[in-house]
């Protein structure tokens, strides 16, 4: 169906839909004039589709009726917002991404299993920011061997062999920001912002 055609076919709609709304809150053609100003005629025109309704006309009736302009005219729903969340399951942990599209940075939150206590250093491409929601994390970063716990944070260059997972056999929920090479996460402080100003 064209643009011209859902055009055609949501005007249609407005007369019977002007016609119900009228019905539903029990008012006559006669009370709805008054309450709007608009003739009796005109309001039986709409409501029959011999009168194209126009945005002067329908505002006074959406504001009678008490509903929004949009549902007069059956304006198609906004897309919804939310982002459907695939969880993944990436050796041995379950992996959830937060960013809905691919790009520079990309946010996951890891769900490490108590049972991932060894560690199994690996290199890749990249830069990683990892925030610890609950639980104890262990890093090992280079020669660094690191206990992290609710709220702390490290980042590092992903060329440095490295490796995390439970510290104590407890699960471990993560934030991870990972970016290609180059690509780090901007720490902005209160000092930054109030330079600005």
């Amino acid at each position: 169906m064209s643009g011209h055609e859902d055009v055609e076919v949501a005007l249609e709609a407005v007369g019977p839909r002007l016609k119900w709304l009228r019905q539903q809150r029990g008012l006559t053609l006669t009370a709805l004039a008054e309450a709007t100003g608009i003739s009796k005629s005109t309001l039986s025109r709409l409501e029959t589709g011999q009168r194209e309704p126009s945005l002067k006309l329908l505002f006074p009736l959406a504001q009678a009726h008490r509903v929004p302009l949009d549902e007069l005219v059956g304006a198609p729903e906004v897309a919804d917002p939310r982002v459907r969340l695939k969880p993944r399951r990436i050796r041995g942990r379950v992996v959830i991404p937060l960013t809905p599209h691919a790009g520079a940075v990309q946010a996951w939150k890891i769900l490490i299993p108590g049972s991932q206590v060894r560690s199994q250093p690996r290199t890749h491409e990249g830069y990683e920011w990892l925030y610890v929601l609950s639980g104890t994390m262990r890093l090992m970063l280079g020669r660094h061997d690191v206990r992290l716990g609710p709220g702390e944070v490290a980042e590092f260059d992903t060329h440095v062999p490295h490796w995390f997972g439970s510290a104590d056999g407890m699960p471990v929920e993560v934030l991870s920001l990972f970016g290609r090479q180059g690509e780090r996460a901007r720490v902005r402080t209160d000092a930054d912002h109030r330079s600005e100003q």
